[in-house]
């Protein structure tokens, strides 16, 4: 029997995708479609005194513009607009009012036959404010922020652990605002049936959650609302929440009575949410010989004026290495900027970031070799969380293997020891965790005579390969072939599911999945124990299996029946089953993945021009579904640590509040030149404990760790250690 779980396997949307096959929010078409353009504030906080239209809607083939003045009626309470992820606070309220939260927050939404001329009238809208004295800078702000409930249970006491440790370090290390960019702008086509009845086409992870959040907003029955997304280009958590151009889309739609698309521009994407700008101190204690006896991790993050978000981003330093003494502490202050939000690995990647630039402080001070000390450091149990056991952690042969296919023993460790003609060379290296999440969700499965399944859950694909790894896990669980398997997902009608977020997915429905085809296995049972003769008579359900389009006894392969002969017999020509799974949690074990990180820079001597030339990352994250998709997800998210350690940074000019880098060209990402050799290595790890698949996520592990093992790679490189990101030239040159 063929197996295809665990092979590599090529996306079976790839072919929709580059043949243009595959359609997204803003390529759905319908007559008499009308188009819509925002219009955004250009102060930082205030209030609107007087918008003046009457230019934009003298233009030709203009509609109408909307404005919290005119407009058809929206939910005036928080809790009407709170989403399945939204963070506590009162949630932002596009065109409800005139109070302004910050600089590009839409003031009017223009309305016309064709998107040139929403956008021409968009720019004769005026509009008079009441401007109010804003800070849009983290810095100002520091002394402002409080302390958020403790993220972990502190242990020990670290301070006096500290003050007698041997060796000490202390530093500070700063992230910027970051931004998502997926190729994909945020966009939602509303078709209006003429009944009152709305599709809605949205880019989002989360299909029923934005039907629930629309639903609530418009006071609309969920029968009279659909909201479908069957491809995403991309999105790493900017689509959890529901993005105020589909409130706008469905608002204008419901004024004309008539289809509407909105298409946010790749400036207006800035004012969406973004990573948080974060400002850490690490203070690690240790002894002569590298045992960790103290780690202090103190954090202050940022977010809107009216809503609270934050992520844990300390804890991970008293999970992954092992220290009687620990204590955290998390800040939040407020700034006039919308609210932050996840971005890929939230609070992983900016805390690790910090910490492991540390811990490579720490062995400069001990004059140990960075792998050794996390090997003298290494915990086989979660501190955190009652010093109980991981379900399965491989970190040490990632560190094994990883070190083994870079080359690192090779590594000479004084800093500026290495060169390249008129480069530096630097070797660095770096620990990634995060956690191995699953969540409830429900699978359809409906399997008829001719040996074909479709299976169904509102999930979403936002390019990780979910559709794929969908149709392997069903082929085996039902014995199929992959050619024989359809799914169905990113609608609103179909099996609930939660958000796509958080590395849950694959593990969450591909185990959803195993629980349907049990059922529809069970079914079958029962329908071939009615066959004359049966050879299942006597069976239970735990002794047969689907293997090669039959119900085949585990005890011998030879007691054997076709599905179709089990159907025709049974006079069924489809069999639909739709459960649910849940994922109970022992208490007693800690699920996460891990990974081990070897970097290698260069960087020019006059110049300081930095290249990052080579990255191994050896990933231990459980069972791997299909080792292609899974490699290009490791592989994008050691791209996106090249940017966030020498690229990525958003610059607001305070003065007024405005980031004045909103766009591709000005807001750096690596593009190919910045990209040379990236090796992912799978390291085997069974876990059976953390669901019946043993699956782990793969989504944020493949980011975690990165830009601190550039980092670390450039100090080793330069002797100069840089600790806020991103690292470029001039901060070399200091």
């Amino acid at each position: 029997m063929t197996s295809y779980i665990g092979t590599a396997t090529s996306r079976i949307d790839g072919h929709a995708k580059v043949t243009g096959g595959a359609k997204y929010a803003a390529e759905f078409n319908v007559p008499g479609l009308v188009h819509a353009f925002v219009v955004a504030s250009t102060i930082a906080k205030g209030r609107i005194l007087r918008i003046d239209a009457s230019e934009a809607l003298r233009v030709e083939g203009v509609i109408d513009v909307l404005t919290h003045e005119k407009r058809p009626r929206m939910a005036d309470t928080d809790q009407a607009y709170k989403d399945d992820v939204a963070p506590e606070g009162t949630p932002f309220r596009p065109l409800y009012d005139g109070r302004i939260l910050f600089n590009g927050q839409p003031v009017a939404l223009v309305l016309a036959e064709r998107w040139e001329i929403a956008r021409l009238a968009a720019s004769l809208v005026h509009v008079e404010y009441e401007q109010e004295a804003h800070v849009t800078d983290p810095y100002r702000q520091r002394e402002a922020a409080f302390v958020l409930p403790e993220p972990a249970k502190s242990r020990g006491n670290a301070a006096e652990a500290f003050a007698a440790a041997d060796v000490r370090h202390q530093g500070e290390y700063h992230v910027p605002i970051e931004h998502h960019n997926p190729m994909e702008p945020f966009a939602s086509t509303v078709t209006w049936d003429g009944g009152g009845k709305l599709t809605v086409y949205d880019k989002t992870q989360g299909v029923q959650n934005v039907q629930r959040y629309v639903c609530s907003i418009f006071d609309m029955n969920p029968d009279d609302v659909r909201v479908v997304s069957p491809f995403v280009g991309g999105a790493f958590g900017s689509g959890l929440r529901p993005q105020y151009q589909v409130v706008l889309a469905v608002l204008a739609a419901r004024a004309l009575e008539r289809s509407v698309r909105l298409v946010l521009t790749r400036q207006q994407m800035y004012s969406l949410g973004y990573r948080p700008a974060m400002i850490q101190r690490i203070e690690l204690g240790a002894t002569t010989g590298g045992t960790l006896n103290a780690i202090t991790h103190d954090a202050i993050t940022v977010t809107s004026q009216y809503e609270d978000f934050y992520r844990n981003e300390t804890t991970w330093s008293g999970l992954l290495y092992k220290s009687a003494n620990a204590q955290y502490t998390h800040k939040l202050t407020r700034l006039d900027l919308p609210t932050s939000c996840d971005m890929r690995g939230p609070s992983a990647t900016t805390g690790v970031y910090a910490l492991e630039s540390a811990m490579d402080e720490l062995a400069v001070a001990l004059s140990l070799d960075p792998l050794e000390l996390r090997l003298r450091c290494y915990s086989d149990r979660d501190q955190n969380n009652g010093d109980v056991p991981f379900s399965s952690k491989n970190l040490r042969e990632c560190y094994r293997q990883g070190a083994e296919m870079f080359g690192w023993e090779k590594r000479n460790r004084e800093p500026r020891s290495m060169r390249d003609g008129s480069e530096l060379v630097g070797w660095g290296m770096a620990t990634g965790v995060w956690e191995a999440l699953q969540v409830p969700i429900t699978v359809r499965i409906k399997l008829t005579a001719n040996g074909h399944a479709e299976v169904a859950c509102a999930t979403s694909d936002i390019g990780t390969g979910t559709y794929t790894i969908m149709a392997q896990v069903a082929a085996d669980a039902l014995g199929l072939p992959l050619d024989n398997i359809s799914i169905k997902l990113g609608d609103s009608t179909l099996p609930q599911s939660p958000v796509e977020g958080g590395s849950w997915i694959a593990a969450s429905v591909s185990n959803g999945i195993v629980t349907t085809s049990n059922a529809i296995r069970e079914e079958l049972l029962r329908l071939a124990k009615r066959v004359p003769d049966s050879p299942f008579a006597n069976a239970t359900s735990d002794e047969v299996a689907l293997a090669d389009g039959r119900l085949v006894s585990r005890l011998d392969a030879s007691r054997a029946i076709s599905i179709a002969d089990v159907m025709r017999v049974g006079a069924v020509d489809r069999i639909e089953q739709e459960k649910s799974t849940s994922f109970a949690n022992d208490g007693k074990h800690a699920h996460n993945a891990h990974s081990a990180l070897f970097a290698e820079v260069k960087v020019d001597e006059q110049l300081s021009v930095i290249r990052v030339t080579r990255i191994v990352s050896a990933v231990a994250a459980g069972r791997i579904l299909n080792p292609k998709t899974a490699h290009s997800q490791v592989m994008g998210g050691v791209v996106w640590g090249i940017g966030m350690a020498l690229h990525e940074e958003t610059l607001i000019d305070h003065k007024f509040g405005r980031i004045m880098n909103a766009n591709i060209a000005e807001y750096h990402v690596p593009v190919n030149a910045d990209v040379h050799d990236i090796k992912v290595i799978f390291v085997e790890e069974q876990d059976h404990i953390v669901n019946p698949l043993g699956i782990k996520g793969l989504g944020e592990i493949g980011l975690v760790g990165v830009a601190a093992a550039i980092a670390n790679a450039i100090y080793h490189a330069t002797g100069k250690r840089v600790r806020d990101l991103p690292i470029t030239l001039d901060k070399l040159q200091r």
